[in-house]
């Protein structure tokens, strides 16, 4: 596969806020705003609430990237799937003196059809966590618990 890259503006607003936006975004979906405002979270001093902050974009990447590793796996292999969710959850800690995320804990959850789909749909979303390239670049641990679920 060739390199990609993506690209980010980050335009300061005030206080401890910004606006994030891409250029591969506007042009995508021109006429609607793409922006995303990013801020320090109340966790920190001058923290803000309420607006996403890089720790909940980090924790989302890795989310967001499970679950489109976890599409393309599944349509690779014919799995079929009614519905697939995902809770996650970012611990920052201090660690050999530097805040870091330390851990990302995903909780995703696959509703199936069909029982007998149940041990293939825990290998692919298995296989999904293993091959993800957003955990793979990033050195927080990452822990999953995946549920299969069985529409009903």
């Amino acid at each position: 596969m060739e390199a990609h890259d993506y690209h980010i503006n980050l335009n300061w607003l005030s206080d401890r806020k910004g606006l994030l936006s891409s250029p591969e975004l506007d042009e995508a979906a021109p006429g609607i705003d793409t922006s995303l405002e990013v801020a320090t979270p109340p966790d920190f001093p001058k923290g803000m609430p309420g607006i996403w902050s890089p720790e909940h974009l980090l924790t989302a990447a890795v989310s967001s990237c499970l679950m489109t590793t976890f599409l393309a796996i599944a349509e690779n292999s014919k799995l079929d799937f009614v519905s697939f969710t995902c809770a996650a959850k970012g611990t920052v800690d201090t660690v050999e003196g530097k805040l870091i995320l330390s851990e990302v804990e995903l909780s995703p959850v696959v509703t199936i059809k069909l029982e007998h789909d149940r041990d293939r749909a825990l290998r692919i979303i298995q296989k999904s966590e293993a091959a993800c390239l957003i955990s793979n670049s990033i050195k927080s641990k990452i822990t999953m618990t995946p549920s299969i679920l069985v529409q009903g």
